[in-house]
């Protein structure tokens, strides 16, 4: 993977792209005409754009391009396995163009989830990438975590590590603290659109991250685990502690914090990995991506910031 960097918008003059409607994919919900903007060297990634955006979303659709596969080989290293091609296209989902409209996709494999949907972010490039990221990384969950409250954390998470958090916005952990932080580590639930749920698992996660639990040893077991695991599982696997033990020390942790609960990070267990992907190249794993174990149901996955709902 080449060394990770901000997205900063290029002034350079667009190349000529076409109006390939016909060649697109079928988007989960977007009906507008596909504006073909290229693919990425490896091949592995597709992206068009809505027209009418006009210059300031071809420059995010030619920046998402530009960024896919440093994206790809990020997202391969944290999950050890090298993902399919994918067609993602920029457009104002939910009306927006400034990243909170979010993404979605069909499925969280690479066949049911091919077609991704992202929002624009205009003069902000980062948060498409981070868009496209979060929607990426469901597709490496195999079939598993789709829909469920573990694999959102970890998709945000995805997000989160590739893009220098880019999308602090999306932070749900917050709110799981001012609700009375409910206990999502020895159940899981099975939606992705509970801002407690999805916050217990960010905040749990990045507990985890904190004890020296990169990303990249944290996604390939929570996949294993499947639907039906739960955060004080992953603990269990991790540590070789007893999963009993997973949320009464989360919570003693929590109540050592000086600051309380204010942010997706708050033990700050995502920086060094946020740092290096800054800094170094990391490797890509070349092993054969896997066959779907499962088959998510033909519904959208929308990733959205905490104070949106799906329309």
């Amino acid at each position: 993977m080449s060394p990770s960097h901000r997205i900063k918008a290029t002034k350079k003059k667009p190349a000529d792209i076409s109006r390939d409607s016909a060649g697109a994919p079928t988007w989960p919900s977007y009906q507008g005409t596909s504006q073909l903007v290229g693919t990425s060297p490896s091949g592995r990634v597709t992206v068009y754009v809505d027209p009418t955006l006009g210059q300031s979303g071809l420059q995010n659709a030619q920046d998402l391009l530009n960024d896919a596969d440093r994206v790809t080989a990020a997202n391969d290293t944290i999950f050890g396995t090298t993902g399919g091609p994918v067609s993602v296209i920029v457009f104002a989902l939910g009306n927006s163009t400034d990243g909170t409209g979010g993404a979605d996709h069909m499925g969280c494999d690479y066949t049911t989830g091919a077609a991704i949907e992202v929002d624009a972010s205009f003069g902000n490039s980062a948060r498409v990438s981070a868009l496209f990221e979060a929607e990426l990384s469901e597709c490496s969950m195999n079939g598993n975590l789709c829909g469920q409250s573990t694999g959102e954390a970890l998709s945000r998470w995805c997000a989160a590590v590739i893009s220098n958090n880019a999308l602090s916005d999306f932070a749900t952990a917050p709110q799981w603290a001012q609700d009375g932080m409910p206990d999502y580590v020895n159940k899981t639930d099975p939606t992705d659109q509970n801002a407690d749920s999805t916050g217990c698992g960010m905040a749990f996660l990045s507990w985890l991250m904190s004890q020296s639990y990169s990303l990249d040893k944290i996604a390939p077991p929570m996949v294993a685990l499947g639907d039906a695991g739960t955060l004080a599982q992953l603990y269990a696997n991790l540590t070789s502690d007893a999963a009993s033990n997973a949320w009464p020390k989360f919570q003693n942790a929590i109540k050592a914090l000086p600051n309380g609960v204010t942010n997706d990070d708050p033990f700050a267990g995502a920086q060094p990995q946020i740092a290096n992907m800054r800094a170094a190249k990391m490797p890509v794993r070349a092993t054969k991506a896997p066959t779907p174990t499962a088959i998510c149901p033909p519904k959208s996955r929308r990733l959205l910031p905490p104070n949106r709902k799906i329309a």
